[in-house]
């Protein structure tokens, strides 16, 4: 069966003369089973989506069947043809880097409901995109992402831990994550050389502040650095202190011990 699949990708690709574009990180889902548990587990009914790197449409088809609305952003105008030819009007269409996506527009677009995430990110811009998804004010509901298996660890790791930083404070702090499966480079045309795991990011009940990812990149830009020297440049000196000391969290501190509950707090203070 995959090797069907991996055939008629191969003869799509052939009718528009392409080939995997290495740079841009194209390794296309190829695993029948996969992608069911994954539109499974995106639990899209109904709702208005917004889904990240569609390729070939390996996940677009099912989302369109399931979702409300399904807006695709790809950077790659050769696969934003496929997209285009696959799907007509039924798909919004934006051909454009994920990065520099109108967020507001596209949210309109969708509805101005709380929309849901999908993608398969490729592995050289997976931090920048969670960050941008995490830092945003966007009513998210839930997020469903595939990508390599050693950026699935950052929505999990835990104070103190080596990959604790912005992405597991942000992603705690406002989502429940959680691991849907892990996925070989079998399940891929062409094979990547990683591992790769989907997990889901269930948005809880608080509130969004703006000032909450600004103050935790502050407070990781200098790894060693105590929490107090590194937010000197945020606020002041003075005000920082104070927030602390509201806070309980000793000045000497490092940002690798605080948990997301921490940052929330020193958020609402600052």
């Amino acid at each position: 069966m995959q090797n069907k699949r991996i055939q008629a990708l191969q003869a799509m690709l052939n009718t528009y003369s392409l080939t995997p574009n290495k740079a841009l990180g194209q390794n296309f889902l190829v695993d029948a089973d996969a992608i069911d548990r994954i539109l499974d587990a995106a639990a899209v009914e109904g709702k208005g989506v917004l889904e990240i790197g569609a390729g070939a449409g390996a996940l677009t088809e099912g989302l369109l069947a399931r979702a409300r609305a399904v807006a695709a952003v790809e950077i790659d105008a050769h696969m934003a043809d496929i997209l285009r030819d696959r799907f007509g009007d039924a798909l919004l269409l934006y051909r454009e880097d994920f990065l520099k996506t109108d967020l507001a527009a596209l949210h309109q677009a969708l509805g101005g409901e709380a929309i849901y995430v999908v993608g398969n990110l490729p592995y050289y811009v997976t931090t920048p995109i969670c960050m941008r998804l995490l830092s945003c004010a966007l009513p998210i509901g839930r997020m469903t992402l595939m990508v390599q298996q050693e950026a699935a660890a950052r929505f999990f790791a835990q104070p103190c831990e080596r990959v604790y930083g912005p992405m597991a404070v942000l992603s705690q702090a406002y989502y429940t994550p959680s691991r849907v499966l892990a996925l070989s480079p079998e399940s891929y045309y062409p094979r990547p050389d990683v591992y790769s795991e989907v997990v889901t990011l269930s948005r809880n009940a608080r509130a969004y502040q703006a000032n909450l990812a600004p103050l935790v990149k502050t407070c990781f830009a200098m790894r060693r650095k105590t929490i107090a020297n590194n937010l000197k440049a945020y606020s002041g000196k003075q005000p920082v202190e104070k927030a602390l000391a509201a806070c309980k969290i000793s000045p000497s501190a490092r940002a690798e011990a605080l948990a997301p509950e921490q940052f929330l707090s020193l958020s609402e203070q600052l």
